[in-house]
């Protein structure tokens, strides 16, 4: 629950800013509809810039006090949010609030790599994941709620609140994971080593590159999804239940991968997921072409997309770091920035070709869809649906946190 909680920290920054960018916008004077959609790709940014520095230090420094310090400065971000005055500033501060909030993604997947590995890694990500995928069903919801009773700068307010009620639960909760052998410098060398060590490693490069490339439509859907709601069905008063909805999709789907992950093990079920994401997609697509589109078929489809979405982000993940025991910290850095990378950057090209209809994130999805299987088919050799021995279950370690 707390690793969940420290990882929610990132849609609680994102999605209820959702309902509150035309109040933004107004009150801080910006120009273009799209351009309001900064406040959210920005973030973006700073967390893979962040991501690729945080997880190096706990890997030196530990978890505990890489994740408190900077919750710290998260928190600090977050005041300044609410108090900015001018969209330069608000931009500003919402870069470094995604910076430092990198620590608290990265770092957690350091902390569950210090304890499990393979198909074991994957389940357990999978139950944070449905935890964590929880926030987004409810966080609209949250910040239409302050939006009817308070300015949208209470939106940060109440999130700079929340941060410490997490900081201090993490303080009196959270052991180190972090094993002194597994303790290591920060050197040129070491860094240079381990992305070595990544870029050599076929199947890590090739899922963290097919992850970020998924996870690009992930990004698109929430840069857009406030226009489409607004814009596109004129549906402003039902935007939260409808995001509340699709997003409840990606729970559902993280609850059922955690059943079936054991069983059917990482590789099977995230690369049939991507073929029906990618199928999914080009139904979609076909819907909206033959101009039979409505927010009913919008959400039905998008809902079942996300939820295929779910079986990739987790496993992808753990099957990336499934070499890395020792230096995990850094791999989960290096694989935080480029994932972030590759997402924020293909999800600001959909959410900027929004043209006041749903084609340009339905075709986005398919291509995306497309070109990661690509991926997938290079990291595994063409040999795809297998399950490795290495994947095998760490029954112990299950036991133990039962």
């Amino acid at each position: 629950m707390l690793c969940a909680c420290l990882m929610a920290m990132n849609a609680l920054s994102i999605d209820p800013m959702l309902p509150a960018l035309p109040a933004i916008g107004r009150d801080l004077a910006i120009p273009h509809p799209n351009d309001r959609q900064l406040i959210i790709s920005l973030y973006f940014m700073g967390l893979g810039l962040g991501s690729l520095l945080f997880g190096v230090m706990s890997d030196r420094y530990g978890r505990k006090r890489v994740v408190g310090g900077t919750m710290v400065l998260f928190i600090i971000s977050s005041v300044a949010c609410a108090s900015a005055h001018s969209f330069v500033m608000l931009l500003v501060a919402r870069t470094c609030a995604g910076f430092f909030a990198g620590a608290s993604r990265v770092v957690t997947v350091g902390i569950v790599r210090d304890r499990f590995r393979g198909d074991a890694m994957a389940r357990v990500m999978s139950l944070i994941f449905a935890v964590f995928m929880l926030i987004p069903v409810i966080a609209p919801s949250f910040g239409q709620a302050i939006l009817w009773i308070a300015p949208w700068r209470w939106i940060f307010w109440a999130l700079a609140i929340l941060a410490t009620l997490i900081l201090l639960w993490m303080l009196v909760r959270m052991p180190e994971t972090l094993r002194p052998e597994n303790r290591i410098r920060i050197t040129v060398g070491t860094l240079v080593e381990t992305i070595g060590t990544i870029i050599r490693t076929r199947s890590s490069i090739g899922y963290m590159l097919a992850s970020g490339v998924v996870m690009g439509s992930l990004v698109g859907f929430i840069l857009s999804i406030q226009q489409i709601f607004f814009d596109v069905f004129d549906a402003q008063t039902f935007f939260p239940i409808g995001f509340a909805i699709i997003a409840g999709s990606m729970g559902m789907g993280s609850l059922i991968n955690s059943r079936l992950v054991s069983r059917f093990g990482a590789r099977r079920l995230s690369q049939g997921a991507l073929i029906m994401f990618a199928l999914i997609a080009l139904v979609h697509l076909t819907i909206i072409l033959s101009g039979q589109e409505t927010i009913v078929t919008f959400m039905v489809l998008q809902a079942l997309s996300m939820m295929t979405v779910a079986f990739t982000a987790s496993n992808f993940s753990a099957i990336s770091m499934e070499p890395f025991s020792t230096g995990a910290g850094m791999a989960s850095s290096f694989q935080a920035f480029l994932t972030t990378a590759v997402s924020s950057a293909l999800g600001m090209i959909i959410g900027g070709a929004f043209n006041g209809t749903t084609l340009p994130l339905t075709f986005g999805m398919l291509m995306l869809g497309a070109l990661s299987f690509l991926i997938l088919i290079w990291a595994e050799r063409g040999r795809m649906f297998t399950r490795p021995n290495n994947a095998a279950l760490r029954e112990v370690e299950l036991d133990a946190l039962h």
